[in-house]
């Protein structure tokens, strides 16, 4: 059973961190599902909009918090932004995103609506469960060049049992090993904040994402919050949806 959790190092560096996450199981790119997304993006897009009427991307607390977390990171925050900043700026320029796969699409809509970030995997390409922790700079990342690289040591990424590198830099880059494709069924989706009113809004978006699922596929969902306390998605005890 697949499991997602960050390391207690991760915990303890950032203290301030809220993440959630949503396992859903039966998904599909075919039929109506991309013409049901799209009507009900509309708010999520909308909602941006405000956002970016009163400040760009890059003022919003949301943005800030990861901006200083990358500082921390020894990361330049204008060479590397984290995924939600990359969208809305993109966003702000073009006026729009492009259609990638339905589930991708919405979760890019709410993600900007939120500016949290926010990853899409295909649940299927992860070898065992993920953990959130620091590198050795032995895991392999494939980009989407084709390339594989390897992450520096203890740069933040979302390492499988395998060794693989779901995502570099935490939140700014994921990998094309498992993202999301036609064939895919089951996407684990993962919101992470730490902005001050973080908690509560990555509850929100979480829970915006699995209602939203829902009511364009009929899928199953399982979602929760996750903390220092509570490390482990699903519950240790608790049955993650059946992969299809």
């Amino acid at each position: 059973m697949m499991e997602f959790r960050h390391a207690p190092s991760i915990w303890a560096d950032f203290p301030e961190l809220a993440a959630g996450v949503a396992l859903i199981a039966g998904i599909t790119a075919t039929g109506r599902s991309a013409t049901l997304v799209a009507s009900r993006t509309a708010r999520f897009y909308a909602s941006a909009d405000a956002l970016l009427a009163d400040a760009s991307e890059a003022d919003l607390p949301q943005t800030q918090a990861w901006r200083r977390a990358f500082a921390r990171m020894g990361l330049k925050p204008t060479q590397y932004r984290c995924a939600s900043e990359a969208l809305l700026r993109r966003y702000r320029k073009e006026g729009a995103l492009p259609a990638i796969h339905p589930i991708v699409d919405l979760c890019n809509a709410i993600s900007m609506a939120y500016a949290v970030p926010v990853a899409v995997l295909d649940a299927d390409r992860v070898t065992g469960s993920i953990e959130v922790r620091y590198a050795s700079g032995t895991e392999n990342y494939l980009a989407f060049s084709g390339e594989t690289e390897h992450p520096y040591t203890a740069e933040v990424i979302f390492a499988d049992d395998a060794a693989n590198a779901h995502a570099r830099r935490w939140t700014n880059r994921q990998s094309a090993l498992s993202a999301v494709s036609e064939e895919t069924t089951t996407a684990l989706i993962v919101a992470e904040a730490m902005h001050e009113s973080a908690a509560a809004d990555v509850a929100d978006l979480i829970a915006t994402i699995a209602a939203e699922a829902a009511a364009v596929w009929p899928a199953e969902v399982q979602s929760g919050m996750l903390s220092a306390g509570q490390p482990v998605f699903p519950p240790r005890g608790v049955s993650a949806p059946s992969r299809r």
